[in-house]
């Protein structure tokens, strides 16, 4: 088994972005944000959406090396966290230029056989969590949910238990994806 985090294995350059986004971006706090919070992959300027698209470009053709390197490795399975549906949530497909770049991506990116968003409500992660705004989390859970207009293979596991996900997810592995995405509609 190999397991390999997106942000840290995959992203590129991802120290100098993180590093960039908290120099940068927490400084555009609004007065009345919770010092707390995180600000910023819900910060979408003008000219960081462009500026995000080359990255995740970058990130995806970078997915591609690694994923071919590890298939050529002596792994049973291959654990991604994140995967790169984390950046296509960020991307706003309202327009056609956006959408049409999602499914560059999607295309580009390889396949996994897989594919789970551990789906969970915005107050009770908040709650967990408060990492950012609530209505943020809400934006981007619905975003997240979205995904699958552009990756119809995705499972979503709704909010539940960890033993009763684990048991999804399980089930998901031995009865097939096919088996289980018609089963269990994206909702």
């Amino acid at each position: 088994m190999a397991r390999v985090n997106f942000w840290d294995d995959v992203a590129f350059m991802a120290k100098l972005r993180a590093g960039v986004s908290l120099a940068v971006l927490q400084k555009q706090r609004t007065p009345r944000q919770h010092p707390a919070l995180r600000n910023d992959k819900n910060v979408r300027t003008w000219y960081l959406m462009p500026l995000r698209a080359v990255f995740y470009l970058l990130d995806t053709l970078r997915l591609r090396r690694i994923v071919s390197r590890l298939r050529t490795g002596d792994h049973d399975f291959v654990i991604f966290d994140r995967y790169l549906y984390d950046q296509l949530a960020q991307i706003h497909s309202r327009h056609w230029l956006a959408r049409a770049y999602v499914r560059l991506l999607v295309g580009l990116a390889p396949k996994p056989e897989f594919a789970f968003i551990l789906d969970a409500f915005p107050d009770q992660a908040f709650a967990r969590k408060p990492e950012y705004p609530l209505d943020f989390m809400d934006s981007y859970r619905r975003a997240f949910l979205g995904l699958s207009v552009f990756v119809p293979q995705l499972v979503v596991i709704g909010p539940s238990s960890v033993e009763n996900v684990r048991q999804l997810i399980l089930q998901c592995l031995s009865e097939g994806p096919d088996v289980f995405v018609n089963a269990s509609p994206v909702g």
